[in-house]
């Protein structure tokens, strides 16, 4: 049966994202708290299980599947004129019953212009009022900029994992460098944790454009723009793609018993351009 495009009617967007899209547009990146941009746990408590239910079924990245990664990601088409948001239909796939396509043109430096086929995230998360709610703060973040204003908008959701279960372990963020998701003056990603434990590593690193393709370790001085671990559910920060540079370290398992997992949302929004 033919997949039917889940659209959700226009919604007002939250009015407590000022602080984090002022940063952005003055520093190209901010931090912030779940409260920063509307959500928490505690009014979300359900839905929030819910995601971290979905990420116990991610599936092993099938382009590299000895990285300890996992991943879904889907896309959908946001009109800011009318505030709606529809996902878009993945292409049937004989073992992850959908796939979407994820193109990084030559940004990706392990995947240099290839368009990678990824599992769709479940159907019934794309009805999630906390991941909405979440995608919503996002686009309002980021609509200072008017060249957002005046186009659909791509918006990639991607939920992945790092899971580590032995000390040897070592899960890879891709890529495992400094990068940017596309260098357009109008991408902008949002990462949200939604969960981290008993794992040592998954640093973050903001830095200069420049610095791009190279470890933080061997940064010049004064191109590190800022280095941080998010440690609460929620907590998580944004980058204007064309204006620096970012990075998570891998991760390996904690002290504790029990394997280690990160668990992270990733939203990235740029404008769909004209193809006629």
């Amino acid at each position: 049966m033919e997949e039917i495009p889940t659209v959700h009617d226009a919604v007002p967007a939250p009015a407590t994202t000022g602080g984090v899209g002022d940063d952005l547009r003055r520093h190209g990146f901010a931090r912030f708290r779940a409260a920063d941009l509307g959500p928490s746990p505690a009014t979300y408590g359900e839905d929030l299980a819910r995601i971290g239910d979905a990420f116990t079924r991610l599936p092993p990245d099938p382009y590299a599947p000895a990285t300890h990664r996992f991943r879904r990601y889907s896309h959908a088409v946001y009109l800011p004129w009318t505030r709606q948001l529809s996902f878009v239909p993945g292409a049937p796939d004989p073992v992850h019953g959908s796939v979407t396509e994820y193109w990084q043109d030559d940004h990706n430096p392990e995947y240099p212009h290839l368009r990678r086929r990824l599992p769709d995230i479940p159907a019934a998360l794309r009805d999630n009022a906390l991941l909405l709610s979440l995608v919503r703060a996002d686009l309002a973040a980021a609509l200072w900029l008017e060249e957002l204003r005046r186009a659909p908008l791509y918006v990639g959701v991607h939920l992945i994992k790092l899971a580590v279960r032995d000390h040897a372990d070592r899960a890879v963020s891709s890529p495992d460098c400094l990068h940017q998701d596309g260098g357009s003056r109008a991408t902008f990603t949002f990462a949200h944790l939604i969960g981290c434990g008993n794992v040592r590593g998954g640093d973050n690193v903001i830095a200069t454009p420049e610095s791009a393709g190279r470890q933080p370790g061997d940064l010049p001085p004064g191109a590190r723009h800022a280095h941080f671990v998010l440690t609460e559910p929620l907590d998580g920060y944004a980058v204007h793609d064309h204006r620096v540079s970012h990075y998570v370290a891998p991760v390996r398992r904690g002290d504790g018993p029990g394997h280690g997992e990160r668990r992270i949302l990733i939203v990235g929004v740029a404008p769909f351009a004209p193809r006629l």
